[in-house]
C-alpha cells in the first residue's frame, strides 16, 4: 500500500469515527504502527488532523476532507449519478455548478455530451452548454473544452474544495440566470432540507439555487438522513434528486411525498 493510499485510508477511518488509534489502524492497514504514526505526524503538519497520545482525532465535529481525498469515496455511483444528470440537461442550457467530487464528475459528464454533441453537428454555432461555477478545479477542467462556454465567479477559495466563496462570488451570480443548478451537497435531511459543512459555501449554493428555474441535486445515498452544520435550502426550493439505489425506502418516500423526484442509478 503506497503512502497516498494509507493516507486516504486512514482519513476515511477518521470521517468515519472522528477519531483513529495507531494500532488499530496499524491492524487495519496491515502495517507497522510507527509506519501509521510517522503517516499521523505528516498529516498532522497539513492540519488535516490532531494528533494526540496514541493516535489522532479530527478538528471539529463536522469534520470536512479536502476534496482531492474524498475523490475515491464512492466513486462508482458519484459516475453513474453524472451520467444520468447530464442527460436531464437540454443543449443550449445554462449550468450551474457548485463544488465537490460529484458536481466534479456532473462537470465531466457534460464534458463529454457536449462532444459528442459537436462531433454529430459540426457546423452548429455556439457553445452546447454555458456552465457557471465557483469551483476552481471544475473551471479548470472545462476551460480547455470549446464546446463548453465557463463563467467562473470571483470570490476567495477554500483550499478543501477548491470553491470560490465570499461577497465576489455573489456578486456574480447575482447578475447570471441559470436554467438548472446542480449542486453537491453534504447532507440531506427530510425535515430541515440540504446542508453542507460551511457557511460561506451553503450560501453560495443557496443562491445558485435562488438564481436557477430548476434545482437538481446530486448525492451518493451516504449523505440521506445525514444533518452537517449550514443549511443551504428546504426541499421546496429542490426539484430532482439523484443518486444511487441504496437510499433508504423511507427517505425516498418523504422526498417524493414533498413534490421532488427521485432519480436513482
Amino acid at each position: 500500500m503506497s503512502k497516498h493510499e494509507r493516507w486516504n485510508a486512514l482519513l476515511e477511518l477518521l470521517a468515519a469515527a472522528g477519531r483513529v488509534e495507531v494500532e488499530e489502524a496499524a491492524a487495519t492497514l496491515a502495517v507497522s504502527p510507527a509506519t501509521i504514526r510517522r503517516d499521523l505526524d505528516e498529516l498532522a503538519e497539513q492540519q488535516m488532523l490532531v494528533r494526540t497520545r496514541g493516535g489522532a482525532v479530527a478538528h471539529g465535529v463536522s469534520y470536512e476532507l479536502p476534496l482531492r481525498y474524498k475523490s475515491s469515496r464512492h466513486a462508482s455511483e458519484k459516475q453513474r449519478i453524472a451520467a444520468a444528470v447530464s442527460e436531464l440537461v437540454a443543449e443550449g442550457e445554462v449550468v450551474g455548478l457548485n463544488g465537490g467530487t460529484t458536481t466534479t464528475e456532473v462537470a465531466r459528464g457534460l464534458a463529454l455530451r457536449a462532444g459528442g454533441a459537436r462531433r454529430e453537428t459540426p457546423d452548429a454555432a455556439g457553445p452546447v452548454f454555458t456552465v457557471v461555477t465557483n469551483a476552481l478545479n471544475i473551471a479548470g477542467e472545462l476551460a480547455v473544452r470549446p464546446q463548453i462556454k465557463i463563467v467562473v465567479t470571483g470570490g476567495v477559495a477554500r483550499p478543501q474544495t477548491y470553491e470560490l466563496v465570499g461577497p465576489l462570488t455573489g456578486g456574480v451570480l447575482n447578475e447570471v440566470v441559470l436554467d438548472v443548478a446542480v449542486l453537491g451537497v453534504d447532507g440531506i435531511d427530510p425535515a430541515l432540507g440540504v446542508m453542507t459543512h460551511q457557511e460561506d459555501e451553503a450560501s453560495i449554493s443557496r443562491l445558485f439555487a435562488e438564481r436557477a428555474r430548476r434545482v437538481v441535486v446530486v448525492t451518493d445515498s451516504s449523505k440521506m438522513g445525514r444533518r452537517a452544520f449550514a443549511r443551504i435550502c428546504g426541499l421546496e426550493s429542490i426539484d430532482v434528486v439523484v443518486t444511487d439505489s441504496a437510499i433508504p425506502a423511507e427517505v425516498a418516500a418523504r422526498l417524493k411525498d414533498a413534490g421532488i423526484k427521485v432519480v436513482t442509478v
